[in-house]
Parts: structure tokens; C-alpha cells; sequence
């Protein structure tokens, strides 16, 4: 795996996962190590659509929406490997997460994820994401890399 500094923006991500607004959880990548580990930002806005019913007067990113920006930066990591280029990748499983600090309007959430494991199709990922250098919430990802054809029904 070769360390590529280059940044990526949002056409670059886009590129090489498929989601797109309003599910694209990742802004941009500032570190990415091929097939290995990558650094990505996501800026909390006070406009993001799920503020408007959680909650209410009291605007907190959904948990669940961390985890999913950390699924997606562990895609991009997986997936800008050459021999990868090409596949999808599913979510299949998270294990032991936590969740130590709310996320914010106004916070840029500093997500990484270290790919810890490869047999097959099928990978492991720990992911970290942090705050100010808070950290808000970590845990293990799963992801499986399928050929797009294969969720047709």
C-alpha cells in the first residue's frame, strides 16, 4: 500500500463510492493510504436534513450517521485499491461501539479508519471519530466488497 497525501474532494470520493447527497457523509479525504487506512472530514452543518426531527430545539447527529460516515470512509479506503476498483461495498457489521460526546451544528468530525483485516471479500476496519481532538466515537466496521450487478434482483 502506497501513503498518497493527496487530498480528495467531493467528485474524487464520489468516484469511487456511490452515494450521493443527502447520504454522502464524507466532505473530503485528507490522508489515504491505499487498501490500508484513510483520514476524511465531515463538516456538521446546521442546515444537514436529520437536524430537522433530531431534534428539535436540541440539534444532535444521529449516531447511527457517524457510524455511516466512518462505513464510507473505510469504502473509499478499500476501494482505491486497484484490485478493488470497480467493487461495492456493503456495511455488514459493526461491533463494541461507543458513543462519548454528541456531534453538533457546527462541528467538523475527524473521522479515520484503519482497514485491520482482508480475507477474501470481506474486511474489518477500525473506525475513530473525534472533535476538536475529542474523541466522539469508536468501533469496529465490517464491510464486504461485491461486484454492483450482484444487488440486482
Amino acid at each position: 500500500s502506497g501513503e498518497c497525501l493527496m487530498a480528495l474532494g467531493p467528485l474524487e470520493i464520489q468516484a469511487i463510492i456511490p452515494h450521493r447527497w443527502p447520504m454522502l457523509m464524507v466532505d473530503k479525504v485528507v490522508e489515504l493510504d491505499e487498501g490500508a487506512r484513510a483520514v476524511g472530514i465531515k463538516q456538521v452543518s446546521a442546515g444537514e436534513i436529520y437536524f430537522q426531527g433530531h431534534f428539535p430545539g436540541h440539534p444532535v447527529m444521529p449516531a447511527v450517521l457517524i457510524v455511516e460516515a466512518l462505513a464510507q470512509l473505510g469504502a473509499v479506503a478499500l476501494l482505491s485499491a486497484p484490485a478493488h476498483k470497480g467493487k461495492l461495498a456493503l456495511f455488514v457489521g459493526i461491533d463494541g461501539f461507543r458513543f462519548r460526546k454528541p456531534v453538533l451544528p457546527g462541528d467538523t468530525l475527524r473521522l479515520e479508519v484503519i482497514l485491520t483485516r482482508m480475507r477474501g471479500d470481506f474486511g474489518k476496519g477500525q473506525g475513530r471519530a473525534e472533535v476538536d481532538g475529542q474523541l466522539v466515537a469508536e468501533g469496529e466496521l465490517s464491510i464486504m466488497l461485491v461486484a454492483p450487478d450482484a444487488l440486482k434482483r
